[in-house]
């Protein structure tokens, strides 16, 4: 079953439009943070500080991603003030996972949270027929 689940997903990255990949990194994310913080609910000390360790470099890797694909020549302002919120959210995140608190990570969470919602309605208000220009430039 996983292996299956794992195809779809593959196969579903490769065929999305750059809009609908940017939403998949955000919910991507938001899923690493989750998962992070649950791990501070454990009761095994080192479990927990894999889980959290492991599950924020996935989300750090994904702010990365966002990052780098952000044109700040054609992106202009909108661009530069989404470069500096990644990284603003990746020094939270290195903060939460050397010093073993939550704060950060649910700080980083509702930031994506905010920036999935945004992008979500962005692409709902483009309509499922027209196809998804690589605002990458933007924000991706």
């Amino acid at each position: 079953m996983r292996t299956a689940w794992n195809s779809y997903r593959q196969v579903a990255m490769q065929t999305a439009a750059p809009g609908q990949l940017v939403l998949m990194l955000f919910e991507g994310a938001i899923r690493f943070l989750d998962r992070a913080e649950a791990g501070f609910g454990m009761d095994d000390p080192a479990e927990a500080n894999q889980t959290i360790h492991n599950n924020i470099h996935r989300a750090q890797a994904i702010l990365h991603e966002l990052n780098m694909a952000l044109d700040i020549q054609s992106g202009g302002q909108l661009a530069e003030t989404l470069r500096a919120l990644y990284e603003y959210m990746d020094r939270r995140l290195l903060e939460s996972n050397l010093r073993k608190q939550p704060e950060g990570i649910s700080e980083t969470r509702r930031h994506l949270s905010k920036l999935c919602e945004a992008w979500a309605g962005m692409l709902q208000g483009r309509g499922a027929s027209e196809p998804a220009s690589t605002t990458v430039s933007v924000a991706a």
